[in-house]
């Protein structure tokens, strides 16, 4: 198994520099070692990697369309594009710089190496990021993550805020929030230092994203019609098939999400990342469908594929550090989690359509408090603070935000806007055009 990686990288140089080879020997050049074939083993493992991230964009697009009204189709997927070129465009602009500051630390807490990318001399060499993989691919694989943590925010305030609003907040929180709290950990700050661990992101990605989903629905208030007296409105969604294939779209691309975080093309490594990924994924699934089946006398799809998720974000943090058998444990219990979570919101009256709060805030936490108590080495006291320490972070800057755009540009679409639909209210287009719509 160790050498799959080596045996890999060797094919690739093999064929891409078979005929430079000969040229570098009639020149008296030295041909690629084994340490080239390995850095071209891990960039393209982290390529791909990135990809399968990319492909989460999809997924939670077909999840929040399938989740929420036909009416309301165009603007979610409007938002979930300007998503991730928002967020690939803000990163390279300055989040990259602020979650990667190298020298220009002010005491751990926050640093900026500058504006836009600044290659180093070594960014394509085995020397730059240990020989894992050249400084373009370490761009856009964290590229990626900053745009997923905007994309959660999108679903727990869809059909009812402002496109305009929404764009403007997903800039600011993906350009100075979400990298901030990264530094923190992934570029060498304060909590790497007191040993906090989050192995790809369930405080660090989907807590920061959970933390701004809760502020929304907090400002902008539920749907119409959601809570009437004393009574829960069901709102169904319109595609029970779309929102399943965004599970399975989400839970493909997870491999991305966590194997690519190993940051290195390790057989060993990787393997038991995706074992654990799978397993925590799969034990979710059961025991939230069988808690709300218990509790609401009937089985319901969208609560076990809000356990798939739960399960998958709950293994996020500590998927490198707990074995098979506490992967499951992590797992079912975060099953267990969502669901009472998703019911106790409503019974607050706070209004989430897609359940993006109790997946990714809620069971961010749980996970990322999983690792102190299964991960051999993992003091909790620790992992706490990281919690505590990101709700005191990135709460109150989105609660703020949103305030200020109620206050001044305006955060939710007027009556009649709701009523008709975002698409037509927001954008003039149809998403099913020719078709009745039923559940207006």
């Amino acid at each position: 198994m160790k050498n799959v990686a080596w045996l890999l990288g060797a094919a690739v140089v093999a064929l891409s520099w078979a005929v430079p080879d000969l040229a570098m020997a009639a020149e008296g050049e030295a041909a690629p070692t084994a340490a080239d074939a390995l850095f071209v083993a891990n960039n393209v493992w982290m390529l791909l990697a990135t990809f399968l991230v990319f492909i989460m964009h999809l997924g939670f697009s077909t999840l929040e369309i399938g989740l929420t009204r036909s009416k309301n189709t165009v603007n979610i997927l409007f938002k979930n594009l300007l998503i991730v070129a928002i967020g690939l465009l803000t990163y390279a602009l300055i989040g990259f710089a602020l979650m990667y500051p190298g020298e220009s630390f002010a005491g751990g807490y926050f640093g900026f190496a500058g504006m836009g990318l600044r290659p180093p001399a070594n960014g394509m060499t085995i020397e730059y990021a240990s020989g894992g993989y050249t400084y373009w691919t370490d761009f856009l694989f964290q590229g990626m993550f900053a745009a997923t943590a905007a994309t959660i925010v999108s679903g727990a305030v869809a059909e009812r805020i402002k496109l305009s609003s929404f764009l403007v907040f997903s800039a600011i929180f993906v350009s100075m929030v979400y990298p901030v709290v990264g530094m923190w950990k992934w570029g060498g700050g304060w909590l790497e230092a007191r040993g906090f661990h989050d192995f790809a992101g369930s405080t660090l990605v989907h807590s920061v994203g959970g933390w701004g989903a809760l502020a929304g629905i907090i400002v902008l208030g539920p749907r119409m019609g959601r809570y009437v007296d004393e009574t829960i409105r069901p709102i169904p969604g319109h595609s029970m098939p779309m929102a399943t294939v965004g599970v399975f779209l989400l839970w493909f691309g997870w491999y991305g999400f966590n194997g690519g975080s190993v940051l290195s093309a390790s057989p060993a490594d990787i393997s038991l990342v995706c074992v654990t990924t799978s397993l925590a994924a799969a034990a979710g699934v059961v025991t939230a469908a069988g808690t709300s089946w218990f509790v609401q006398k009937q089985p319901d799809l969208s609560m076990a594929l809000n356990g798939a998720l739960a399960g998958l974000v709950g293994i996020t943090a500590g998927a490198d550090v707990v074995t098979p058998t506490e992967a499951i444990v992590i797992g079912a219990i975060a099953g267990v989690v969502v669901v009472c979570s998703v019911i106790g919101l409503d019974k607050a009256r706070l209004d989430d359509p897609v359940g993006a709060v109790s997946v990714h805030l809620v069971c961010g936490i749980w996970g990322t408090l999983a690792v102190g108590l299964f991960g051999e080495g993992k003091d909790f006291m620790e992992q706490l603070v990281g919690v505590g320490a990101t709700a005191l972070f990135c709460f109150p800057i989105a609660y703020g935000l949103m305030r200020g755009l109620s206050a001044t540009i305006g955060l939710r679409v007027s009556e009649e806007e709701e009523r008709q639909g975002l698409d037509q209210g927001e954008h003039g287009m149809e998403s099913y055009a020719g078709f009745q719509i039923i559940n207006p």
